[in-house]
């Protein structure tokens, strides 16, 4: 799993590449946390495009995230999503949580 982040206009932009799964999990939780710890922001915009894979075990750690930054009034956006990260978020009904944006 490879993160990439970027700050434009007040906006968090994070690219997920590779494969968020039970072997990446704990990886990608930390580094998000310590990405969003770190940064001044107002929303953040999660690219999926380069996601190749997403089990439930990353689902756990978008949705971790998601209310994380809830708390603090911060929407998360999801665009690009891959075909199977669509087919997801489709299903499990995320885009209501972290709605997805073109």
């Amino acid at each position: 799993m490879k993160i990439k982040s970027k700050i434009c206009n007040g906006t968090l932009y994070i690219v997920l590449s590779g494969e968020l799964d039970e072997h990446s999990a704990s990886h990608t939780r930390i580094t998000l946390d310590d990405i969003f710890m770190a940064e001044d922001f107002a929303q953040i915009i999660i690219d999926l495009s380069e996601l190749d894979f997403m089990d439930s075990t990353g689902i756990g750690v978008l949705i971790g995230r998601y209310k994380k930054m809830k708390n603090k009034n911060i929407p998360i956006y999801i665009c690009n999503p891959s075909r199977h990260a669509e087919r997801i978020f489709k299903m499990t009904g995320l885009y209501e949580l972290m709605p997805k944006i073109v």
